[in-house]
């Protein structure tokens, strides 16, 4: 292979390895009725743009939200009404952050950030099962939406079995 035709195949090999690559967790395993970090590693920008926000949806039964702020970047929480009523604390939770979001910041396409909230996992979550977080990355150019989660049953039950991969938690019995 000539050297031209060989720099193209690793340009392409590039290429394809970062547009599989997504947002995913850090842990991907947790105990029901505990605490969880939730990590968000977020890998690369939108066909070379760079990443301005990331957007968090937090799912029923992931309760005690608490992100944590990043320098040059401004975090906020939209709050709403949970399905149920959890107690935490010995106290009753009928709403609370139901989506956090970072923006404000610039992460080019070739840099790698992580994005943290504390959360707490409730007891009426299923262990076996996966839980999952749909993320929104917006970028100078373009949008990213990690929020394809799998049909029950299907093959693959991690998250990958579609384009574009929301980040997927197993859950898992307290010990």
């Amino acid at each position: 292979m000539s050297k031209p035709g060989l720099l193209v195949a690793v340009a392409a090999l590039c290429a394809a390895s970062s547009a599989n690559a997504h947002v995913t967790l850090e842990k991907r395993e947790a105990a029901v009725g505990g605490y969880y970090k939730a990590v968000f590693a977020v890998p690369h920008g939108c066909a070379g743009s760079a990443t301005v926000k990331i957007r968090v949806q937090i799912p029923e039964g992931v309760i005690s939200v608490k992100p944590m702020p990043k320098a040059g970047w401004t975090l906020e929480t939209i709050k709403g009404k949970y399905a149920a009523e959890y107690e935490y604390h010995g106290n009753k939770f009928s709403e609370g952050v139901k989506e956090v979001a970072w923006s404000g910041g610039k992460l080019a396409d070739d840099n790698y950030d992580e994005f943290v909230f504390a959360s707490f996992l409730t007891s009426r979550l299923k262990p076996n099962t996966t839980l999952y977080f749909p993320v929104v990355q917006e970028c100078e150019q373009g949008v990213s939406r990690w929020i394809d989660i799998p049909k029950e049953g299907s093959a693959g039950g991690h998250g990958h079995d579609g384009k574009s991969p929301a980040p997927g938690l197993k859950l898992i019995s307290k010990p």
